[in-house]
């Protein structure tokens, strides 16, 4: 039987498909394809290789020449840069375009290639947090970026072009589409009730506690109640952050435990599946209201998207939250 289901964060809709679907044990990838990837001596991101990527933007130890732990650098392949003029023309009046600047850089989050964010000491991982939230701070003070999204994509299906564990921070001078139609909405909200979207449906959430996985002392952990894909899971704070910037540091370990053990859970249940994950976050110039919570949105590459979605836009998806939180559960360490 299939369902429709609105997300109250977007207004879109999403179909809910069981009869499409698998077992929840039928998602979990065979053996041999969620193996870690063996070294490789001519990846740039590892030791020894530094000088075929651009120079440091940050590196952790800040003190150290060799042996460091995170880099932060420049994209040599970058969807927007600082090299460009801000330009903007219109081509009659249908036709606009504006110059590419911005800020594309790569957060190289360990030096073993063979590694997962999953297996990383929580101490490692809170130290990747750190150089995302010192980057995102850093975007935050160029005038001209007005959005800024930090994503990671692991594995092939989540179009991952070097397997080293990475991750992206990209500030734009626009803000996307998507960005302002999260906002809108959630200040449409705001403006009926004088309560934040995201407070409320964490509220509802955690009251629910179907889709809920787990909680910490800040954060919560759920699959949202419209998820678009087989198992997408949200990492939220529980207290009001519109924007990752106002994150205290002190909080980042108990964050890096949160996401290392939705990643190793997720690991676990599905195989180290291939995944998307994005960080979303108030833009720039509206981050000390509070319509919004930013959040972490983990997608798992565990199903195909294809003509149906692309062409209206709604999501098909083949297993019901509850039961995938219900199956996730059994492998929560």
């Amino acid at each position: 039987m299939s369902i429709l289901r609105q997300d109250p964060t977007t207004k879109d809709w999403v179909i809910i498909a069981t009869d499409r679907g698998k077992r929840p044990d039928d998602y979990q990838k065979p053996i041999a394809e969620s193996a870690l990837p063996t070294p490789d001596s001519t990846c740039p991101f590892c030791p020894g290789l530094e000088n075929l990527t651009p120079p440091d933007i940050l590196r952790y130890p800040q003190d150290s020449s060799l042996d460091w732990r995170v880099r932060v650098v420049p994209n040599k392949c970058a969807a927007v840069g600082l090299n460009v003029e801000p330009y903007r023309k219109e081509d009659g009046p249908l036709f606009r375009e504006m110059g590419g600047v911005g800020h594309h850089e790569v957060i190289i989050e360990t030096p073993q290639h063979d590694q997962s964010l999953s297996c990383m000491p929580t101490n490692d991982i809170e130290l990747v947090l750190q150089a995302c939230h010192a980057r995102y701070c850093a975007l935050k003070q160029d005038p001209q970026v007005k959005s800024i999204v930090l994503f990671k994509n692991h594995g092939e299906r989540a179009e991952t072009s070097l397997i080293h564990p990475h991750s992206q921070i990209v500030g734009t001078p626009g803000a996307p589409l998507l960005v302002r139609k999260k906002y809108e909405v959630a200040i449409s909200h705001f403006d009926d009730t004088g309560r934040c979207l995201y407070r409320d449906l964490v509220d509802e959430e955690r009251s629910a506690k179907v889709r809920v996985l787990f909680e910490s002392t800040r954060f919560v952990v759920f699959h949202p109640f419209a998820s678009r894909v087989p198992f997408e899971t949200w990492i939220v704070p529980k207290h009001e952050e519109p924007a990752f910037g106002h994150v205290e540091p002190s909080h980042l370990a108990e964050l890096a435990d949160v996401l290392r053990r939705t990643l190793k859970t997720l690991d676990d249940a599905l195989g180290n599946p291939d995944f998307n994950y994005i960080l979303h976050s108030a833009p720039p110039e509206d981050d000390t209201k509070h319509y919004f919570l930013w959040h972490i949105q983990i997608m798992p590459r565990v199903s195909t998207i294809a003509g149906f979605e692309l062409g209206t836009g709604i999501f098909i998806n083949t297993i019901l939250p509850e039961d995938a939180a219900s199956h996730l559960k059994k492998y929560l360490q």
